[in-house]
This record gives structure tokens, sequence and C-alpha cells, in this order.
């Protein structure tokens, strides 16, 4: 089952009406190496004007550009990033990064792993892991331009994380996942059930190993840039029941989860979770997790 008409009535189940996205670009200014650097001036200076995102710390959405965004001297010596504005969401939700043991569990290209950083200011350190060797070129590109200096990488397979011996205060799962059709013109043609019901299998993969490589009192975000409920609130429900964790409240942009998804009732906690769909933003999925005080 595919096409635009199967997921147009699809997602109108899940309270979503299709609509054409026009994805604005968006930025993050690295306050760790922009402080005191005038960013916003010395890019208007150059033709690069920017409006604050109301719902990001340190995202702008580019509303004119006289230059590529991507070819300024302020961009190539890491003052700030390139990122879509709703893919600066999940690392805003942890608590208290300074310091702390991370694991990025599928890092490549690199804008969280640095957004990571520039929030713990380069202290602690961070375990960047992606199975890709061809994408770890990427990532390693984006750390040393700017200025990452608490992260390691490796070529690692997530669900091998826990061979690290390692336990960590902080991780992210930024989970590889089917992506929408906001950010790829062509989606509707390319996905079918079977991708997503594959995607979601080694997401819960993913998802079982980062959790034991989670300390006691540490904290999870998953996140995707899925709209499939099967890869997001699914997988989710399943997480609170197989792998004694609790969904922790967050405070972001964003819809409610669902917690009735084509007739099957969900826990309740499902609803804490983030879903946001294609308008401003792609569309993204984000939930916080914590070890059960049941354990």
């Amino acid at each position: 089952m595919s096409g635009k008409e199967f997921y147009q009535n699809r997602y109108q189940q899940l309270g979503y009406t299709l609509q054409e996205v026009k994805l604005r670009q968006a930025i993050r200014i690295n306050n760790t190496n922009a402080k005191g650097k005038k960013i916003i001036e010395r890019l208007a200076s150059l033709g690069v004007h920017l409006e604050k995102i109301p719902f990001l710390q340190s995202g702008y959405w580019v509303v004119d550009s006289k230059v590529s965004a991507g070819a300024t001297a302020e961009y190539l010596l890491g003052l700030y990033s390139i990122q879509e504005a709703a893919a600066q969401i999940p690392v805003s939700l942890f608590s208290d990064l300074k310091g702390k043991k991370v694991l990025d569990c599928a890092a490549a290209p690199g804008g969280k792993t640095v957004q990571l950083a520039d929030i713990m200011e380069n202290t602690g350190g961070i375990v960047a892991l992606d199975v890709d060797k061809r994408r770890l070129a990427a990532l390693g590109n984006h750390l040393e331009r700017c200025h990452v200096a608490n992260a390691v990488v490796y070529l690692l397979d997530a669900r091998q994380a826990p061979t690290l011996g390692i336990k960590f205060d902080r991780v992210l799962v930024d989970a590889p996942c089917s992506g929408n059709y906001a950010a790829d013109r062509d989606w509707f043609k390319n996905r079918t059930q079977k991708d997503i019901e594959r995607n979601a299998a080694a997401q819960r993969e993913i998802l079982t190993k980062a959790v034991e490589c989670l300390s006691d009192h540490g904290e999870l975000v998953y996140s995707t840039c899925s709209l499939e409920p099967e890869e997001d609130e699914l997988n989710m429900d399943w997480a609170i029941k197989q792998l004694n964790v609790e969904i922790q409240e967050i405070d972001c942009y964003g819809n409610s989860g669902l917690t009735n998804v084509f007739g099957k009732q969900l826990d309740s906690s499902v609803a804490r979770c983030k879903r946001i769909w294609p308008g401003e933003t792609q569309g993204f999925f984000v939930c916080k997790l914590k070890r059960s005080k049941t354990q």
C-alpha cells in the first residue's frame, strides 16, 4: 500500500489534512563559538537577514539572503549551522547537559552532535555513532568546522552500543526513519507500508540497546522525522510496556502525541510526546524517556 491518496486518507484518520509545504531555511547559532561576535549583525551586513524562530532558543529563519548561508566566512568558522527548525528541538529537551556523558546513536551528518557540544560548551564527552562509513566523513567535517572538542566518533551500529561498556547520562536516539513528504517531493512514490514496518522494527532494536546504555537517572530523547505512528506513538507505547521506561512531560512546539491510532488505544502517557505535522516546519516526532521508578 502506497501512493499519495493512501497517505492522504491515512493522515486524515490521524487528524491532519495533507497540505503543500514550502520549507524555510533555518540556521542555529553556535553560541559557544559565536559569543561576542554579533553574528546577526554580521550576517545582515552580508545581505543575510534573519528572523527569530519563536519556539527555539538559538534558531532563526533565513528570510532573505543575497549570498548562500552555507558560503559565508561565518559559516565556515562554525559560528552557526544550517539546521531545519524542527530538527533543533530534540537536543533542546535534555536537562543540564554540561559535563555529562552523552551518546548520540545515529549521529551523521552531525547537526545534532554539534548542537549537543554547543549546549555542553565542549564539556563532558559525546560518543557519536553511525553505521554508514560515507556519512562519517560529513560528520567529521561538521565537528571540525564547528570546533567540537568533546566528541569521539565510532563507525558502529547503535544496536551494538552496549559493547562500549559505558553508562551514559544522556542518550539521543534520532532514529533512522521513513522521513516525510515535506522534505522529499518524491516521498509518496518511494514509500510503502513494508518500508515503514521495517524501519519501526529497527527503531525498536535501537531503542532496546540505547536503554541498556542509559544510567539509572539518565534521560533518553527519541525523535524521528517520520509522520507514521508505527515509528512514533506505537513505538513509544511499546517502549513503556517492554523497556521499563516512562514518558516525561516536555515543553516544546508541536501537538500532543496520539493516544488512539486507527482504533488502537495507547497508554495515556503517550500524549506527553509531541507530534509536529508539516506546516511551518517539516514533520517531526519527539519524546523524552527516563527509567521507570517501578523497575
